[in-house]
């Protein structure tokens, strides 16, 4: 009988959980991770070799829209998990109260990658947002469906992690904070964080920062101006350094138009770093800007973010985000995720939400997925 059901040999492990960033050697047995040592003994059912690549945590990324079918903008939940090297992908309000049941029996319970929920306070979640309409949800307050949301997220605690409300000009129109305060109370209620989205003004970003309370997020952190976390001199607004001392969780959620290179160098440069990084993968953005996670981690590291540092931003600090410890971590005795990932040097081009372009010198790729102790993905 074997000792262990899957070995990698021959990668160089990052976990920032452990402190580890060397080359190491990683086992799997019963769907948890076994073993973690620069040699490792003993048989196993099945050894793979991959050399040259790197070993991550299983990629958590904070910030998709996979409800394929259901919403105009989800993506194939699976297709885009192995495509990146995601092993728990976080839907963030493509499905409110009114139709998480479909969401739940069509996508999730049917996705091999796990699937986390931020539930949208409005009764449909995102239903009207294509590349023909864009109807904003929080537009319509006869919408906001606080009572079936609160029952939701009652009954599905293993899914449902958090509540989601998009603010703005093109999500609440006129009604600035109003939804927030529907969401809020359903938050409180259920003991669950928020994220929330941000876009052009009304609300102004330091309404929402304010409000924000520790384990909250804030996605589309690095926005452009209007309504980006800079202040018209440069510096970082103090309502956004209070949020973070606060413990407020600022999320990148690149998107379609959510990420501005500009505002990334101003605020790395004062030393802000976002706490996750995320995809907002949807169709309007699969194809470009955003890509997928990888892409967006690559901005990152040629932005000049540490390469354990940006591994960090889609493990460790997204699982706690998420309240899950058992995820982005390879500690023994944990979930079997990992990501085999290729790390290339060279010179690539890179866009930004803006149409602005840029040069990075390394670019992260998927190599492979390992989801519950099993090859899932591996080219």
């Amino acid at each position: 009988m074997a000792d262990y059901d899957l070995i990698l040999r021959g990668g160089h492990l990052i976990d920032p959980v452990q402190d580890i960033d060397a080359p190491m050697e990683l086992a799997f047995a019963d769907g948890k991770v076994a073993r973690v040592s620069a040699s490792i003994s003993g048989t196993a059912k099945r050894v793979e070799d991959v050399s040259g690549c790197l070993i991550t945590p299983g990629l958590i990324d904070m910030h998709t829209h996979v409800y394929w079918g259901g919403t105009s903008i989800g993506v194939a939940a699976d297709d885009y998990a192995k495509s990146s090297a995601v092993t728990t992908l976080v839907d963030t309000g493509s499905a409110g109260p009114g139709n998480f049941a479909g969401f739940q029996a069509h996508v999730i319970d049917k996705a091999e990658a796990r699937i986390l929920v931020y539930l949208h306070i409005s009764h449909a979640g995102i239903y009207a947002f294509s590349n023909r309409v864009m109807v904003g949800e929080s537009e319509e307050m006869r919408l906001m469906d606080p009572l079936t949301a609160l029952e939701a997220a009652k009954a599905n605690p293993g899914t449902i992690i958090g509540i989601k409300v998009r603010l703005g000009a093109w999500t609440s129109g006129i009604h600035g904070m109003a939804p927030f305060e529907f969401a809020l109370q359903v938050a409180e209620a259920a003991g669950l964080p928020l994220m929330v989205h941000i876009d052009d003004p009304p609300p102004s970003y330091d309404e929402v920062v304010r409000r924000l309370r520790r384990g909250d997020v804030l996605t589309h952190c690095f926005r452009p101006f209007p309504n980006a976390p800079l202040t018209g001199k440069g510096g970082v607004r103090p309502a956004v350094l209070e949020a973070r001392r606060r413990g407020v969780i600022f999320d990148v959620g690149h998107g379609m138009s959510s990420f501005s290179v500009r505002v990334a160098r101003q605020m790395l440069a004062h030393g802000f770093w976002p706490d996750t990084i995320s995809s907002d993968v949807h169709t309007l953005c699969i194809e470009g800007p955003a890509f997928d996670l990888v892409t967006t981690l690559s901005k990152f590291l040629s932005l000049g973010m540490p390469l354990p540092e940006v591994i960090r931003a889609a493990t460790q600090n997204a699982a706690a985000a998420l309240r899950r410890p058992e995820l982005g971590t390879l500690r023994p005795g944990t979930v079997g995720d990992a990501s085999v990932l290729r790390l290339q040097n060279g010179m690539f081009e890179f866009e930004d939400g803006d149409k602005e372009t840029f040069e990075g010198r390394q670019r992260l790729t998927a190599a492979g997925t390992v989801l519950g102790g099993r090859i899932w993905q591996l080219t």
